[in-house]
């Protein structure tokens, strides 16, 4: 999928942003998309890196950004979309609910407005996940459980590339390993949950 020349764009919230200085668009932030960058610069020549997350974005939120934020870029050959948790996040600590239907909704015009400008474009997408390290995120599940199915579908749908973390995450956890080995607070990766996610998304793509 990664040509001479092909310039990719990472999209998401806090965990693609990952502290990435705003200021300096060359800035990768310090995770899963650093890691990628490391690896694709040492096995390919002229390929660009681009981090557009922002920390605490939800759909609607991406939706709202995405005329600016992406729409400005000249050329985009991949672009990789990790988003949902804040979804399903903001439903239960402020009480900011987001349907399933309004989740596709976002998701088709983001899909629909990329792929209309950069018709050859290939994309990426990856599942939102939860590892929950306290017991009230329990119950997040039954809410973010049909937004992983969503993403599922969209990338059938849109001939898209799918990387399922939710499964990966799931598939690594174990007495050893347990859910805050991966992850600080159930949805923030620890270092090694970046490195998980740079590995599943360099083994889908190249």
């Amino acid at each position: 999928m990664i040509k001479e020349n092909s310039i990719i764009l990472f999209q998401g919230d806090s965990i693609t942003d990952c502290d990435r200085n705003k200021i300096d668009h060359t800035d990768l932030g310090n995770g899963y998309v650093n890691l990628v960058n490391y690896y694709i610069q040492q096995h390919y020549d002229n390929v660009t890196c681009i981090n557009k997350g922002i920390s605490g974005n939800r759909s609607k939120d991406l939706k709202r950004r995405w005329k600016r934020s992406t729409m400005p870029l000249e050329q985009i050959d991949i672009l990789s979309i990790l988003i949902g948790i804040n979804d399903t996040l903001r439903r239960y600590d402020t009480n900011l609910f987001i349907s399933k239907e309004e989740f596709r909704s976002n998701y088709n015009y983001i899909l629909d407005t990329t792929k209309e400008k950069f018709p050859d474009v290939k994309i990426v997408l990856m599942s939102p996940f939860l590892l929950p390290t306290e017991p009230k995120q329990l119950e997040w599940r039954e809410d973010l459980a049909p937004k992983i199915e969503i993403v599922s579908h969209l990338a059938h749908e849109y001939n898209a590339s799918y990387i399922p973390l939710q499964l990966r995450f799931n598939d690594k956890v174990c007495i050893e390993k347990p859910n805050c080995y991966w992850t600080k607070d159930g949805v923030h990766p620890s270092a090694k949950g970046h490195i998980l996610i740079a590995k599943e998304w360099i083994d889908a793509i190249i």
